[in-house]
């Protein structure tokens, strides 16, 4: 991708909003490309991932919506209804390759089940970098849209989500009643 300078015209610009959900605000951001950011408003990590996106892009937050963040409002809306169980809103991944290859992977988990951490890593082949797997997931900056919800210990256990364990475990209840 082609940058410019602070004053030039080929710059990403972020577009900002935030979301009421029955599990909490959330904050979502989207480029013209599509959405790079939604998480829970009061995940500790949340104002760290902001800065990296603005670093990473080297430009300023517009409060305002886009056509992505349209769109994404509707399909939350009939995912937290029960209407929807795939996501097609265009997303613009701002990662490493590897990041953005295990976020990805996140879209192979079916709605309602869960797949462990080394199971992830195997699903990627790379058996052995289930850590690695782990530590990615947590640098997820797309919350439910990219799954990593899904994701449990290999003994079955809730363990890391950054919105809140109680959430994952809400969002799971709702999927599974949702089959």
């Amino acid at each position: 991708m082609m940058r410019m300078g602070a004053k030039g015209k080929n710059m990403k610009k972020l577009y900002k909003i935030n979301i009421d959900t029955e599990l909490g605000d959330m904050t979502a951001i989207a480029t013209d490309a599509g959405i790079c950011l939604l998480d829970f408003s009061d995940n500790k990590t949340l104002e760290l991932k902001i800065r990296q996106l603005q670093n990473t892009l080297k430009t300023e937050i517009i409060e305002d919506s886009n056509p992505h963040l349209d769109h994404l409002l509707l399909e939350l809306t009939e995912y937290f209804e029960g209407k929807r169980k795939i996501f097609d809103v265009s997303l613009d991944l701002i990662g490493t390759d590897f990041q953005k290859e295990v976020w990805l992977s996140l879209n192979k988990i079916p709605y309602g089940e869960t797949i462990s951490y080394l199971e992830q890593a195997r699903l990627l082949g790379k058996p052995s970098a289930v850590r690695a797997v782990a530590n990615a997931n947590g640098k997820n900056k797309i919350s439910i849209i990219l799954p990593c919800h899904r994701v449990v210990g290999w003994d079955g256990s809730l363990t890391g989500y950054g919105g809140g364990l109680w959430r994952k475990k809400r969002l799971l209840e709702m999927e599974n009643a949702g089959l």
